[in-house]
């Protein structure tokens, strides 16, 4: 037993929760179990929350910017956890890593230029692309014996022939669930350094990496690849901290650096959050031990499912996530119909999750499941699916 509880349910009904409270505005009904967007169900360390609580009973809660203190703990995680260093003027802090996506495209590109992304992938990558009146050129994953790949050759080819001007990575990925290989980083970064391409590796997910995978920050390649890079990095997805609005960008170049800053300005955003601030501080000064217990208990919960899918529902398949607390399900032996598909997960099963769909339409038979719950609602969505299969 650890020191930390991960098996309580802990009701988040009536807390402003987008993942329990949202049925009716979202999905036009509220009789579903939530296991879609990314966030988990599990409270923070008391130490953490002890140091909200105090912040809070100061009760002035002013215009905050981040301190040196700050700037040390994010910097000390980094070179903890993943082997990397960087100074304090390389991290801006804003609200989001998605926030910072559409910062960067803004900065590094002008309407109608092309930005390449390999779907499936997290979807508001396209919707910052399109949204910002950017053109969307996409490389597909390749998914070999049940293991996603990048396709190198299209991959260049796709940006010669368009022109690309910014690639965007998820590293590790969401939702195929890759801890991309040193090799297969280093790949596309010769690939991006050759045509003049920026990159914005969207690590938050880092943290979390199956035994057996290490993941490596693009970060810890070879600094000429720091010329066009941009890192997106929060604590947002480790801690479950993300309604306190804190992320950090680390940009290594200072031209780079200064387009994003401007940006920044041009849209009006200055001080963070005071208390994502606080939080972000906290989680990473003493959460560490938590996370550690975290992770064992998130691979209990991946070791579950493979079973009970393996057991009960063998046309259902797992891709083997090598990261992420997220995992992708094929349902193309189940049916070949999207909205069968639909019928079955929304109608029969009662589960509200992330359709393949909505991350590129070769993925439309899948599934995305969120599996950052207490094992009892785990058990619960998965014999709700197998009574809808039977």
């Amino acid at each position: 037993m650890g020191q930390y509880d991960f098996d309580s349910v802990i009701d988040r009904k009536n807390t402003s929760s987008i993942k329990w409270d949202f049925g009716m505005q979202r999905k036009g009904r509220d009789d579903l179990l939530p296991l879609w967007v990314a966030d988990m169900d599990f409270r923070l360390p008391d130490e953490v929350v002890e140091d909200i609580v105090k912040r809070s009973q100061h009760g002035v809660f002013g215009y905050t910017d981040p301190d040196e203190s700050y700037l040390f703990s994010v910097r000390d995680w980094y070179r903890r956890r993943h082997g990397i260093e960087f100074g304090n003027e390389e991290i801006i802090v804003v609200p989001g890593v998605v926030y910072g996506i559409a910062q960067t495209i803004r900065a590094l590109t002008k309407k109608g230029d092309a930005v390449l992304i390999q779907q499936p992938v997290y979807y508001p990558f396209s919707e910052m692309i399109t949204a910002n009146k950017r053109k969307l050129v996409n490389s597909p994953l390749v998914c070999k014996d049940g293991r996603y790949e990048m396709d190198f050759e299209d991959f260049e080819r796709k940006i010669v022939e368009n022109d690309v001007k910014l690639y965007l990575l998820c590293s590790p990925h969401n939702p195929v669930g890759r801890v991309w290989t040193g090799k297969e980083l280093e790949k596309v970064a010769d690939i991006c350094d050759r045509h003049g391409v920026y990159i914005f590796a969207d690590e938050i997910h880092s943290d979390f990496v199956y035994p057996g995978h290490e993941h490596i920050s693009f970060y810890s390649l070879d600094k000429k690849y720091h010329e066009r890079l941009v890192l997106g990095t929060s604590a947002s997805k480790t801690f479950n901290i993300a309604g306190l609005q804190v992320a950090n960008i680390i940009i290594p170049n200072e031209d780079v650096r200064k387009a994003f800053r401007d940006e920044n300005e041009r849209s009006g955003y200055s001080q963070p959050n005071a208390m994502g601030l606080l939080a972000t501080k906290s989680v990473y000064d003493k959460g560490e031990q938590w996370l550690d217990e975290l992770l064992v208990y998130l691979k209990g919960n991946l070791d579950y499912v493979r079973q009970f899918l393996k057991e009960n529902l063998p046309k259902v398949k797992l891709i083997e996530p090598e990261g992420t607390y997220l995992i992708w399900l094929d349902f193309s032996e189940v049916t070949d119909d999207r909205r069968e598909l639909k019928e079955l997960i929304e109608n029969k099963a009662k589960l509200w999750l992330d359709p393949g769909v909505i991350f590129g339409k070769e993925s439309a038979l899948f599934e995305r499941i969120n599996i950052a719950c207490p094992r009892k609602i785990l058990e619960q969505a998965m014999e709700q699916l197998k009574e809808a299969g039977r």
